[in-house]
């Protein structure tokens, strides 16, 4: 039991509350800005990579306030590819919760 919770419910809510804080943001009057949105959703989870990147070193405030940015941006097209792959990764979990349920050992030959 603790290993759904932890390994698929709790991801899997967090994301979906984030998305759904998200998508507000990126709903404009001309249409549904999805470069935005993938950048948004991919944030909290590139953050870790945002900075390793580009290090501001040596600029100005301007160009300082740019590479971050540029961070930023960078960051979120990461994290939307982690986030890809961490639902990926759950639905592997959903799989081998199914197969250790089902009572067969088909790999298994007595």
């Amino acid at each position: 039991m603790k290993r759904i919770l932890v390994k698929i419910v709790l991801p899997v809510s967090l994301l979906a509350v984030w998305m759904i804080t998200c998508y507000p943001i990126c709903r404009k009057a001309e249409g549904f800005d999805f470069f935005l949105y993938w950048v948004l959703v991919g944030c909290p989870y590139g953050i870790r990579k945002m900075c390793m990147i580009l290090i501001p070193k040596n600029f100005g405030i301007a160009g300082s306030i740019g590479i971050l940015a540029l961070n930023c941006i960078v960051g979120g097209l990461i994290g939307g590819v982690v986030v890809i792959l961490r639902m990926v990764m759950v639905l592997m979990e959903i799989i081998k919760i199914i197969s250790d349920t089902s009572g067969h050992d088909v790999q298994r030959c007595r």
